[in-house]
């Protein structure tokens, strides 16, 4: 295992085309405090430029949390003692959360335990997640006077629908894993001991078809959910698909197939 680059409160590594990045901060369940996100954000920039990295799994060091959130105690004070900071860092942080979204290659979010306000919203911007079965999921900002960020009141809507998402941000309530997959904030909750084979299981899928194509997806996909139209969506599509058909990649699984 190769370790990519060295960081302060994360760890990434990359073995076999897989990047895997670890929250560090076990004794504050891995909040996310500026440090943390400036890291995953450095991180991120890295593999965009490494375009041998096929998929990247995020995850929390210890047993008890992805992530609890945003490191709270920079949020405290008047809001004077903050401008024109907080809106800086509520602008930088936007940028960060879209990075697994806007990744090139599929993002996993592995998910040991609590996955909570800014922990949640790392997770909704990526493509799959997965989750143990007594972990919970929860946006409680409202129960400290704040709404939530990072664009996170758009994805959580098209993720959940808006009558769930209103649900989870009005009472600031906690989820848990059977239920965050059956409105499909998460696609799978399965038992503790099952966690590492399953994603290695969808990272293996991943890894095992065309790297290029699964690329191009990600890329229509994205554009998809969030074009404001059809035809847009569909015109979209259409140029990236004769793009994947131009590829080498292309024609060598189609004469692999026929020949089979």
């Amino acid at each position: 295992m190769v370790t990519h680059a060295s960081y302060e409160s994360i760890a990434v590594d990359i073995d076999d085309a897989v990047a895997t990045i670890e929250f560090r901060r076990p004794e504050k369940y891995n909040a996310l405090n500026d440090d943390v996100m400036l890291d995953l954000r450095r991180a991120f920039d890295a593999i965009q430029l490494d375009r041998s990295v096929e998929a990247v799994v995020i995850t929390g060091e210890g047993d008890d949390a992805f992530s609890a959130g945003a490191d709270i105690t920079e949020y405290a004070g008047p809001s004077e003692e903050h401008d024109p900071l907080q809106k800086q860092r509520q602008d930088l942080f936007y940028e960060m959360y879209r990075k697994p979204l806007d990744c090139h290659a599929p993002v996993i979010a592995k998910i040991n335990g609590y996955c909570v306000g800014g922990g949640l919203i790392v997770a909704m911007y990526c493509d799959i997640r997965v989750a143990v079965e007594d972990a919970e999921f929860g946006v409680p900002v409202t129960d400290i006077g704040q709404i939530p960020t990072g664009g996170s009141t758009r994805r959580a809507i098209e993720l959940v629908g808006e009558a769930k998402a209103k649900e989870l941000v009005y009472t600031a309530g906690y989820l848990g894993a059977e239920e965050a997959e059956s409105i499909g904030l998460i696609n799978h909750a399965v038992p503790c001991d099952e966690l590492d084979s399953t994603v290695d299981g969808i990272v293996e899928g991943i890894t095992e078809t065309g790297t290029n194509a699964v690329k191009n997806s990600k890329r229509a996909l994205n554009y998809g959910a969030q074009a404001s139209n059809l035809e847009d969506a569909r015109a979209f599509e259409a140029e990236v698909w004769w793009e994947q058909f131009a590829t080498e990649e292309r024609r060598r699984l189609v004469d692999e197939f026929n020949d089979a």
